[in-house]
């Protein structure tokens, strides 16, 4: 069986789903990285991209109270915060001390009393303090839940966002595109066809989105590739998806914290994996605040040509545990690429 998969990759031919079953059952790793990189250097060569960026979480306060979620408070819990505009403006004014600094990152809580006009002054402010920052904010569960605290469209909702500075979205609160493990551990978010439908109309819009996978949880290996799937047939018919990014659930401080993290088998199978489903992607991010900063240097020969970037401050994953450093400097980054091998080359903030 592996064997005839190698032949429909040399021979550029698409996998299906019986395909990315079997590889998520097999255990040569080694032929499944070496088939991933080889895809890797046919459509994107040695380059591997980052970004000189800052993340900017506005609030933890959060409606969603997902299982699988260190980050959400409630509003009077201990830890609970939420940004004013001053406050967000002073966090990215910090990250700018860096000349190189090309990028912001918004995403956030649900928070329970915020408008969506509160989300787009947060927006605004940003985009016209730092007009040369390319803005990636908000995921679609976020763009979801606009759409139904305002009773607008989510077509409404981007275009207010992109007429405030908004460039690109991020690809989170993908999770697992299946009703079932979304009603088991997000029953408050946004449905799998939600999710998709705010890419879709993103890309109509002319809003590059990322996507991404949450996976080592409750989801089954088939619902991994049916969530590729669905990625690969969206980007079929849109083309707008820049990115995937593959994260290893993280259980610490969760109501899931009895699940075994992820192993590095299971993190290099599974982006090597989406390499090869996802044909049409023309990058794979390795996320090295997620996988750390060893396995991501591996990742970049199991299909990886994205190591995201300099961050300045992570607050999410690392409340779930993540042990890699909070930040890292443009240096470091340009150097973890180079032992690997690879030539680095800056985004710009758009990966």
């Amino acid at each position: 069986m592996l064997e005839r998969i190698e032949r429909k990759i040399f021979g550029g031919e698409r996998l299906t789903r019986e395909d990315g079953e079997f590889l998520f059952a097999c255990n040569e790793l080694t032929r499944i990285g070496a088939l991933a990189d080889h895809v890797r250097k046919k459509i994107c060569g040695d380059e591997v991209l980052y970004n000189v960026n800052c993340h900017v979480n506005l609030t933890n306060i959060c409606a969603a109270r997902c299982k699988f979620c260190a980050f959400g408070r409630g509003g009077g819990d201990r830890g609970s915060y939420a940004m004013t505009i001053d406050e967000a403006l002073k966090l990215v004014g910090e990250a700018a001390g860096n000349p190189n600094l090309s990028g912001v990152h918004i995403v956030s809580g649900l928070h329970p009393t915020w408008t969506f006009e509160h989300y787009v002054e947060f927006v605004a402010a940003i985009h016209e303090k730092f007009p040369a920052l390319h803005v990636k904010g908000f995921t679609g569960v976020e763009i979801q839940h606009f759409a139904t605290i305002s009773g607008l469209s989510v077509e409404e909702i981007l275009r207010r966002l992109k007429a405030a500075g908004l460039q690109a979205i991020a690809g989170g609160g993908a999770e697992i595109l299946s009703d079932r493990v979304r009603n088991e551990l997000c029953p408050k978010k946004c449905t799998a066809d939600e999710w998709l439908n705010v890419a879709r109309t993103a890309h109509r819009l002319g809003i590059p989105t990322n996507a991404s996978m949450l996976y080592g949880h409750i989801e089954t290996h088939a619902e991994r590739v049916d969530h590729l799937l669905k990625l690969r047939d969206l980007q079929d018919e849109t083309g707008g998806f820049r990115t995937f990014i593959c994260f290893p659930f993280l259980p610490k401080n969760t109501a899931l914290e009895h699940i075994r993290q992820t192993s590095m088998w299971d993190d290099l199978k599974t982006l090597a994996i989406s390499r090869l489903m996802l044909d049409n992607f023309p990058n794979i991010k390795a996320y090295w605040v997620m996988l750390t900063v060893p396995v991501a240097q591996v990742a970049l020969s199991f299909g990886a040509n994205d190591i995201d970037g300099t961050i300045h401050r992570e607050n999410i994953l690392h409340e779930a545990g993540a042990t890699s450093p909070r930040s890292l400097t443009e240096d470091e980054i340009i150097r973890i690429i180079r032992e690997a091998g690879r030539i680095p080359r800056s985004t710009g903030g758009r990966s």
